[in-house]
């Protein structure tokens, strides 16, 4: 009754009401999960829409589980309400492109990562995968890898971050990064059950850790060679968002997601090919960021989904960042556009850091043009277009 009246005074009854009203019982639920299915499949079909950044899914029903994705039929859904078509026209199409064991329905049950095609089976705008696997293939011979430390930060519904007071804000940076206990660390719970999704999915998730910024925290996924890049990542983004979720937390990858001082939130990309990975390695990799140098404004508007507009909030030169209006590189250093760690400046060979992309990026995109101006001829490169 006590907390009854104290949540009436702190809250309005509208507010109570949905949230009471968006939460139900896990515990509740795993009775249901722990029924037979039979030979029968659930194969979660989740795609990119149209904002380039969001993740959309449904649940087709198969006779039976299939060995390849192959096997899985093409699907439809409703573009004019994922900001992909009119009402008029308003069917797009789904092509399965890989599958996942899915970690919340577990069995033989999957998740399925679709390409999205218009009515004259053309990609839609933010069906970046398929010139990502052009220009894959055109460097197939070189093997590109690539690591991608993805970024995020949780909030409460009410668009608080997680665990800050409600009324002010936690001390400043510094104990936070890697912390451990109750005071630092907000909200291991979902980074771990995320972690643990990630490994029974099959996806090649490395490594996790509390970030400078309470409530903010990085996973890495890699290292993944070619187009398995940017599936794995999309569908961790979704598993995260799911897992979240379920602990009734919203997750943002917003490159920052609180004004001041405080860290913001990127996708740093790390990446290197065969020859990079060999001893000698080190001259290739500096041939690379002169490249990457040659084509910084074009990098900039790419390696978000607002064509700069985001980095710009973000990449200051302030907070472990570069400034956006500039291009550099350094041994070790986390200031810059591209940083080569230091046990590859002293052994000569390893990988480079991008740290320019953000933590909504599409990986796609970033994976493609990092490949396509390292990789390719210049005179596949396609015009600079400058920031809006």
């Amino acid at each position: 009754d006590l907390l009854d009246s104290l949540l009436q005074e702190t809250y309005p009854q509208s507010i109570l009401m949905s949230v009471s009203s968006a939460q139900t019982d896990k515990a509740v639920l795993e009775r249901y999960l722990s029924l037979p299915q039979g030979d029968r499949v659930c194969a979660t079909y989740v795609w990119i829409d149209g904002s380039g950044e969001g993740l959309r899914s449904k649940v087709k029903c198969l006779d039976s589980k299939p060995s390849k994705v192959e096997d899985l039929p093409n699907w439809n859904y409703d573009g004019s309400s994922c900001y992909q078509a009119d009402g008029s026209n308003s069917d797009v199409y789904l092509k399965p492109v890989k599958m996942y064991p899915c970690p919340f329905t577990r069995g033989d049950n999957l998740l399925v990562l679709c390409e999205t095609y218009n009515h004259n089976d053309e990609p839609m705008a933010t069906n970046n995968r398929k010139k990502c696997v052009e220009i894959m293939k055109q460097a197939e011979s070189q093997h590109p890898w690539f690591g991608i430390e993805q970024e995020y930060t949780l909030f409460d519904h009410d668009k608080h971050p997680f665990g800050w007071p409600k009324n002010g804000f936690p001390g400043p940076q510094g104990p936070y990064y890697c912390g451990v206990g109750a005071n630092k660390v907000y909200g291991r719970d979902i980074e771990t059950a995320h972690v643990r999704c990630c490994l029974y999915a099959g996806i090649k998730v490395s490594g996790t850790n509390a970030e400078v910024m309470p409530a903010q925290w990085e996973f890495q996924v890699g290292p993944c060679e070619g187009i398995s890049m940017g599936d794995d990542l999309w569908m961790a983004r979704y598993i995260l968002e799911r897992v979240a979720e379920d602990f009734g937390v919203v997750v943002t990858f917003d490159p920052k997601p609180i004004e001041g001082d405080w860290n913001g939130a990127g996708a740093h990309c790390n990446y290197s090919t065969a020859v990079m990975r060999e001893k000698g390695g080190m001259e290739h990799i500096e041939a690379a960021i002169e490249k990457l140098r040659k084509r910084h404004d074009r990098h900039i508007v790419d390696y978000d989904p607002h064509h700069g507009n985001d980095n710009k909030r973000r990449l200051t030169g302030l907070h472990e960042t570069s400034s956006m209006d500039s291009f550099s590189a350094g041994v070790a250093n986390r200031g810059s556009s591209i940083r080569i760690p230091r046990e590859v400046a002293a052994q000569g060979y390893g990988y480079l850091e991008d740290r320019r992309p953000s933590s909504n990026c599409d990986p796609y995109v970033v994976t493609g043009l990092i490949v396509k101006t390292t990789c390719l001829d210049e005179s596949s490169w396609t015009p600079e277009k400058k920031t809006k």
